[in-house]
């Protein structure tokens, strides 16, 4: 309550953005990290899940998006989470969308960004990442990491765009997500057809000597066709999961119609139904991490109850504070 009612209204005079650097600055701060995440933690062998081969301590991770350089890496499970996905990731280090790019609509419990993937690039992040292994401060938790398309790449070279991250990224990570679905990066929702999501998969198949968890993130906005596409190609490239889903274009249901995509409470229902029906079509083939309007216990138990097997979370995270994990996790 004391984040919702003095922490939260004063961050939310700021531009988000700002806000979202400086909080990350700060928790780069041993002392005020363990500040923030004091009492955070929960531990309970019932909340263990095995999935993809991977052995998660709870199903509460942490969406792509929010460290997309890794420079909280070791942080993330002092909040509870069970997981962490870095990134996007892209081969080239870029600035991304000019600003202002990210909006809050707090009435809705909604944001709309259109960042554009800005990162520091595969080979920068690889080196942070080499650094937590040998200084002593990876992760116990599992740590996902999500790669996209650069802008500078064309979509025809795509292909060897997501192989050249994966190839300098892969040995860091428990599972790679290949992010085809955000609509901030022009043309890379079309990444989402047979043809081309084949062109992507398949070198990264084949470079994947580890045998590596390779997952596919697909947007709300796919038709139950377009969706049965991805499906068919992830089975035929042996894929190990899917994540749905990624923000929505559709803001029919918040006042605000700024350019980008809509994350939080609004795409909740989307993103379920989608859960839902894949995991009736593939008869649990695919495990599904479910993403999309997860603020309280309800809607976290409402994605795994649709088929689930973990959750993550971005906006609701925003919203509802430090201690949201841990109030996920109790109920749980």
């Amino acid at each position: 309550m004391f984040y919702q009612s003095v922490v939260r209204p004063l961050l939310f005079r700021w531009d988000p953005e700002n806000v979202h650097h400086f909080t990350m600055a700060l928790l780069q701060n041993p002392l005020l990290a363990a500040l923030a995440t004091l009492g955070s933690t929960i531990q309970n062998s019932s909340l263990r899940r095995t999935i993809f081969g991977i052995d998660f301590p709870n199903p509460v991770g942490l969406a792509a998006g929010f460290d997309k350089n890794a420079l909280l890496l070791p942080v993330w499970e002092k909040f509870g989470f069970g997981h962490a996905e870095i990134g996007t990731v892209t081969l080239h280090g870029q600035e991304g969308n000019p600003k202002p790019r990210i909006f809050r609509i707090p009435e809705a419990q909604a944001i709309i960004n259109r960042m554009g993937f800005p990162n520091e690039g595969a080979d920068r992040i690889a080196q942070r990442l080499e650094g937590y292994k040998s200084n002593g401060n990876w992760p116990k938790i599992p740590v996902g990491i999500n790669i996209g398309k650069s802008k500078v790449t064309p979509l025809e070279e795509a292909p060897g765009d997501y192989l050249g991250s994966f190839q300098r990224l892969e040995r860091y990570a428990d599972y790679v997500a290949i992010n085809v679905s955000s609509p901030n990066t022009p043309g890379l929702r079309s990444l989402q057809t047979k043809e081309s999501l084949s062109r992507i998969l398949e070198p990264i198949q084949k470079a994947n000597s580890r045998t590596l968890p390779i997952l596919v993130k697909i947007a709300p906005d796919l038709s139950a066709e377009e969706i049965d596409v991805v499906l068919e190609t992830m089975e035929q490239f042996h894929c190990a999961g899917i994540i749905a889903t990624n923000t929505t274009l559709d803001k029919s249901s918040v006042p605000l119609k700024e350019e980008g995509g809509l994350s939080g409470a609004p795409v909740r229902e989307k993103s379920t139904a989608i859960i839902r029906s894949i995991a009736q079509k593939t008869g649990g083939r695919f495990p599904i991490i479910g993403v999309g309007g997860i603020q309280f216990p309800e809607e976290a138990q409402e994605k795994l109850a649709a088929g689930a097997s973990l959750v993550q979370l971005y906006t609701g995270f925003i919203y509802q504070g430090p201690h949201s994990v841990k109030r996920i996790l109790t109920q749980l």
